[in-house]
């Protein structure tokens, strides 16, 4: 039997492929449009991470905010839609009056619109929601019911204090020990006030302390407080001690009395104390730290004959104080910042760095520190640097130093601003021996029951990667509080739009239940047919976009006032004015909502079976706008193909 089977002419082979053997072309676009669904593939709906909120460190839901001032997700009833997108927001960043202004705003970089022809300006729209919010004196909704558990929190820094507000909001009672004499940390003491207004960072550090948190300032623990008080007082700890000391320069001679750390010579600037400073000044750097180093000294000038006011650095110590009648006497200040790296590379903001050109700063890029030349009092008259080639191997910087090009630049002030250091007098018991502390991915502190940290305490950073992990260790800290184990974080750890809330506040009935997967199928009614949220784990390139939708659209730009050197002396105003209304709903709409409907039509109009189709209105809400009949669909992929965001694929075969 098995001889004579094997004797007949073999069927054909079931396939799936899309060309028959020695196809090279489609015969006909009819064919192709009809005749397509050799895949047995038809849409479902995908919801993935756009790439901006996948840069943004403290996890923004850019799209979802983004959306509301676009007018395509619609607010409740009742609320304005800029009440409502900056709500969307503060959900990961309780400061968007203070990111919009200062965040270096990697999500920009990371924006897919890049490929059509610029970033959206989503810095700007941030900056925009954030002061409406002040003038229309928005607040944070208080939780309707307390846990009765008690959390310290060590710092009221970008970390802290978002960590205190996301435990606040969650029931939790908070206290915060700091140990200046107001909060937060560097964005009042390292940030000038001409990038941060004073009055806007108040007004949003008010807001958290109005949900109840408790503040200790003048108050260090380790010494003003032990850990044992801690202990024996709070249930859980968040420590968020930042990172405000300074690196010295490893250099021969840094250890003069004029050659001073960056975060000394800011918290003098801020707190009013420095008014001016030699008239010859060099900054090593390249961060952000070093240009407002640099920026904050040009305004500052110096005094050719100063009265009773000592050197610079007495000041910036704590050891003198500066005439302010002086002021009105003082000259322009010659400044001139060193970096390792060429100016393309340096980790400063690049707008930050053209404002620095543009009011006379001197930039030597590739140039590296060699010595302090010292006079015979002992004090810094010069700095030898040479050229220098540095890259990384791994995470450790090497410098290739020229020696036979060393130079002398005069200088009056010599400022290192080539890292952070921690302070742990008292608590030496959480250095990791790298003058840092260690968490897990929940910002646990291994070996310490209760203790969760972020911040500069962990790496000097972004403050928006502070504000980030101090949302994480809130969770993990909640967790910890409920008795339950510590989740896995997601790989995209981001605030996404959630599709449940929309269902919940369209009054729509919901069947899933809560932290479950959403996975829509064929017969569930609480989505469309075949939705998946892949937002903790997919991020969506522009490869996966139909760009061809999208026409060029120029970003709509804040006012930026760029002073020159002469302009630059005493002026301490603000450079960025925010967007108008109509200019951030117009930036709204050049986000291209990239892993999430927009409503655009595009896969109703162009379906060549009528198969996908428009959600009844009493059942659409965002995210459920278009559903597909599977008896319909031939699998030809037309859908997916003009879909711009990337939001229908196909599946279901193969």
């Amino acid at each position: 039997m098995s001889a004579t089977t094997d004797a007949k002419p073999a069927a054909e082979k079931l396939t799936f492929r899309r060309y028959k053997e020695g196809d090279t072309r489609w015969r006909g676009w009819s064919e192709y449009i009809f005749q397509a669904g050799h895949t047995h593939k038809c849409p479902t709906y995908q919801k993935s991470t756009p790439p901006c909120q996948a840069s943004c460190p403290s996890g923004e839901d850019i799209r979802g905010y983004l959306a509301i001032v676009r007018g395509t997700e619609k607010p409740p009833a009742g609320v304005p839609w800029q009440e409502y997108a900056w709500r969307r927001l503060t959900e990961a960043n309780p400061f968007p009056a203070v990111m919009g202004r200062v965040c270096p705003a990697p999500c920009e970089s990371g924006c897919n619109r890049n490929e059509v022809e610029d970033f959206v300006g989503i810095n700007s729209v941030e900056h925009f929601l954030g002061e409406y919010a002040i003038e229309n004196n928005l607040a944070f909704r208080k939780p309707e019911h307390l846990t009765g558990k008690k959390v310290a929190v060590i710092g009221g820094g970008p970390a802290g204090l978002s960590c205190a507000y996301q435990l606040a909001l969650m029931g939790h009672s908070v206290t915060i020990f700091d140990e200046h004499a107001e909060l937060g940390g560097m964005m009042r003491y390292g940030i000038p006030g001409f990038r941060t207004p004073r009055d806007v960072l108040d007004a949003e550090i008010r807001r958290i302390l109005d949900l109840g948190v408790e503040v200790r300032l003048n108050t260090r623990v380790g010494t003003d407080v032990t850990m044992d008080d801690i202990d024996r007082d709070f249930d859980a700890v968040f420590m968020g001690l930042g990172a405000q000391g300074g690196r010295p320069l490893p250099v021969p001679g840094a250890e003069a009395p004029n050659c001073v750390a960056a975060t000394a010579f800011l918290r003098a600037f801020n707190d009013g104390r420095l008014k001016h400073v030699g008239k010859r000044v060099v900054v090593v750097g390249g961060g952000d730290t070093s240009i407002d180093v640099a920026t904050v000294a040009r305004r500052l000038g110096h005094i050719e004959h100063p009265h009773g006011t000592g050197h610079p650095e007495m000041v910036i110590l704590g050891k003198q104080a500066q005439d302010v009648a002086e002021v009105s006497a003082r000259q322009g200040a010659d400044v001139t910042l060193t970096s390792v790296f060429s100016i393309e590379k340096m980790q400063a903001n690049r707008h930050e760095i053209e404002h620095a050109l543009a009011e006379g700063v001197a930039i030597r890029d590739g140039w590296a520190p060699v010595e302090v030349v010292r006079g015979k009092d002992g004090r810094a008259t010069g700095l030898k640097i040479a050229k220098c080639e540095a890259r990384f191997v791994g995470p450790k910087l090497e410098i290739k130093v020229d020696e036979s090009t060393a130079e002398i630049v005069p200088a009056d002030l010599v400022v290192s601003a080539i890292g952070q250091a921690v302070d742990f007098t008292g608590l030496e018991g959480f250095d990791n021996g790298k003058g840092l502390m260690s968490a897990d991915r929940n910002y646990q502190v291994a070996g310490k029951k209760g203790v969760f940290a972020g911040g500069d305490v962990l790496r000097p950073h972004l403050l928006t990667s502070a504000i980030g992990q101090g949302w994480i260790a809130a969770e993990g800290i909640d967790r910890y509080l409920r008795g339950e184990n510590q989740e896995r974080r997601p790989k995209i750890d981001v605030h996404s739009f959630d599709l449940m809330r929309k269902l919940l506040e369209k009054g729509l009935k919901v069947e899933v239940a809560p932290r479950e997967p959403v996975l829509g199928t064929s017969v569930a009614n609480f989505a469309v047919h075949n939705y998946e949220d892949r937002s903790g784990r997919y991020v969506i390139p522009h490869e996966q976009l139909f760009l061809g939708h999208f026409q060029h659209t120029a970003r709509n730009k804040r006012g930026v006032t760029t002073l020159t050197a002469e302009q630059a002396l005493g002026n301490f105003e603000e450079r960025l004015q925010p967007l108008s209304e109509k200019e951030a709903v117009a930036e709204g709409k050049r986000c291209m909502s990239c892993g999430l409907c927009f409503e655009c039509d595009n896969c109703v109009v162009y379906c060549p079976q009528t198969a996908v189709f428009r959600v009844k209105k009493d059942k659409a809400t965002t995210g459920r706008y278009v559903d597909t009949d599977y008896t319909k669909c031939i699998g030809c992929h037309i859908c997916r193909d003009v879909c711009p965001t990337g939001y229908i694929q196909m599946g279901l075969g193969e």
